[in-house]
């Protein structure tokens, strides 16, 4: 039940009302201070630490379990040779252990320059601030064309804000988030650790246009004409001319560099090919089910971009 005081309350000019308005200003301002995200107060630097679900940016912040970071950077298949960067890099835990357990170079991007200082001091006592660094600055308007892996723990939305950017990463770039995924981009691999997932995209190379495919069949050089008319994200499609027929590409997948696809030849057989992309040349090993030999192929002209549409 609701019940109604207006008509008891004061008018807004009687000396209690204004009092009472006056002491609803204040108290509104307090909470809206106190409402504030926590770097936009003056803290001292050198004590700041950060809560779980505190208010950034774009999302709230949540520590990945320790387990998951492994994970995930194991998933990125992260080496001493590697530069990692972390978006949205919080407490940069992601970071140190890229340079700390891994031996690669690392760099995170924050918004929140108490969280960058912060990091910035984890890093020097764990021993690793010439290989972990850290940015105040804003992932929708940094470079990051130089990573080799790139992680993330953003929402789906932000994943997909991203995606344009990250599909026109050079091929081969390794991309592993947490928990959140890519649309209607498939992920090449999932994981699960420390009570949550965490996938892996490689960034493919567009194989999409007319090839020139050489390979040996029963001893006799082929050179067929293969069109690749659509690639999906990582799934092409085309066909392989064979004389007066032609057959479509079967399993057809770009993983990174590399491309895979298998189809029947005029003597019956299945043959499955395997390499790496590189501009416009691809050069691999074609199996039979009993042999391998090599092949290559010859882009001879380029075709549509990757689509992306979900």
């Amino acid at each position: 039940m609701t019940r109604t005081l207006a008509s008891s309350a004061p008018s807004a000019t009687h000396p209690a009302r204004r009092r009472l308005l006056a002491l609803g200003s204040a108290a509104l301002a307090t909470a809206l201070w106190t409402a504030a995200p926590a770097w936009a107060q003056k803290e001292n630097p050198e004590t700041y630490q950060p809560q779980s679900g505190q208010a950034g940016k774009d999302v709230i912040w949540v520590p990945t379990p320790d387990e998951l970071v492994t994970r995930m950077l194991q998933l990125g298949g992260v080496t001493k040779n590697d530069y990692v960067i972390d978006l949205g890099a919080g407490d940069g835990k992601i970071v140190i252990a890229a340079a700390k357990e891994f031996g690669a170079r690392g760099h995170g991007i924050e918004y929140n320059p108490d969280m960058v200082a912060h990091a910035t001091r984890r890093a020097q006592a764990a021993g690793v601030s010439d290989r972990a660094r850290f940015e105040k600055a804003d992932i929708f308007e940094s470079d990051f064309s130089k990573a080799d892996v790139i992680t993330m723990y953003l929402l789906p939305t932000l994943n997909l804000k991203l995606r344009p950017t990250l599909m026109k990463l050079k091929p081969g770039t390794r991309l592993v988030t947490h928990a959140f995924t890519m649309g209607g981009w498939q992920p090449d691999e999932t994981s699960r650790a420390g009570g949550a997932n965490a996938y892996l995209w490689l960034v493919p190379a567009n194989v999409s246009g007319q090839w020139q495919l050489n390979y040996s069949q029963s001893g006799r050089q082929q050179n067929l004409a293969m069109s690749v008319e659509r690639q999906r994200y990582q799934f092409p499609e085309g066909t392989v001319q064979l004389g007066a027929a032609d057959t479509s590409l079967r399993d057809a997948r770009v993983m990174g560099e590399r491309v895979r696809f298998a189809f029947t030849g005029t003597d019956g057989v299945l043959r499955t090919f395997e390499g790496k992309v590189n501009g416009g040349k691809i050069e691999g090993q074609v199996h039979d089910g009993k042999k391998s030999e090599r092949f290559t192929a010859t882009r001879k002209g380029d075709g549509p971009a990757i689509e992306t549409a979900d």
